[in-house]
């Protein structure tokens, strides 16, 4: 029999998380803290609690997957959440992208009440997610790694292991400043090609062979020609995950200039009409630019 997991944080990712691990033979329930969100997903047969408190209960494995730092501090901190409430020497994996700090102060709460704690944030999107092919950064010791391996095995293909709780998101960040920045200068460099009067498929099928071809650029750029921008990885999230990689760089002294200036390009998009869309909706802002006539 395998493990019985709650997921906290019921979002396309943690929805999506919990439906492989149920394929995959777990027993799994949700919990969200939005009322509508637990009513969509029971209406579609996902098995939700009520509470936090009631999807903890029996749950010897636990899965966050939460927006920003205040909201992982809310589940786990608060009066109904993990380390309140969680089994005795449950297993937690935080899977959310947030600062090392506050993933060091969360885990520190959860060990004093003898619970496990893996920092485990993940690297892919919703098609990942949903076929078991996100690559796992892996924060915690040994032991915990090990008993999260069927787990682990279930939701990514590989997993590397970067050393103490806080590491992992350290890592996460770091991946998550260069992946929009890759983002941002493709989506600059391809609407001067497209300005310049190349077509944008030939201009793709060129690129995708080139030197400056990236991860993102093949995997996104196919969608954003037929005009979709629906949210494979939403252009609010990655404007906040770079503002947390800024203050993390603040707060080591380390300067950020380039990243900041991505940032603050993401958050001109989110300005101008782009929240909720893909952040490939880049494209579009840049295209805006271009005169008419």
């Amino acid at each position: 029999m395998k493990d019985r997991i709650a997921v906290l944080g019921m979002g396309q990712m943690g929805a999506n998380m919990a439906a492989r691990l149920t394929e995959t033979g777990f027993d799994v329930i949700g919990y969200d803290i939005s009322p509508a969100r637990r009513q969509e997903l029971a209406e579609r047969q996902v098995p939700m609690a009520a509470t936090a408190r009631a999807a903890l209960a029996g749950r010897p494995v636990v899965l966050t997957s939460l927006p920003d730092p205040a909201a992982a501090r809310a589940a786990w901190l608060g009066p109904e959440g993990l380390v309140a409430n969680a089994e005795p020497g449950a297993l937690i994996l935080e899977l959310s992208t947030l600062d090392p700090a506050t993933m060091r102060e969360i885990a520190a709460a959860a060990a004093a009440k003898g619970l496990g704690v893996l920092d485990c944030p993940v690297s892919g999107g919703p098609g990942e997610s949903q076929r078991g092919e996100l690559v796992l950064i892996v924060g915690g010791e040994m032991a915990d790694i090990k008993r999260a391996e069927p787990v682990l095995k279930s939701l990514g293909q590989s997993w590397a292991h970067t050393g103490p709780v806080g590491t992992a998101k350290a890592v996460k960040l770091v991946n998550n400043m260069m992946s929009m920045g890759n983002v941002l200068i493709a989506c600059e460099a391809f609407a001067l090609g497209e300005a310049a009067g190349v077509a944008p498929e030939t201009l793709y099928d060129v690129l995708s062979q080139s030197g400056g071809r990236s991860f993102h650029f093949t995997k996104r750029f196919p969608r954003a020609l037929k005009n979709d921008f629906d949210p494979g990885f939403k252009m609010e999230l990655g404007e906040k995950d770079l503002a947390l990689a800024i203050d993390f760089g603040r707060s080591l002294r380390q300067p950020t200039p380039a990243t900041s200036m991505v940032r603050e390009l993401m958050a001109t998009a989110l300005a101008t009409g782009h929240r909720g869309r893909d952040v490939v909706a880049l494209l579009e802002m840049f295209r805006s630019y271009t005169p008419k006539g």
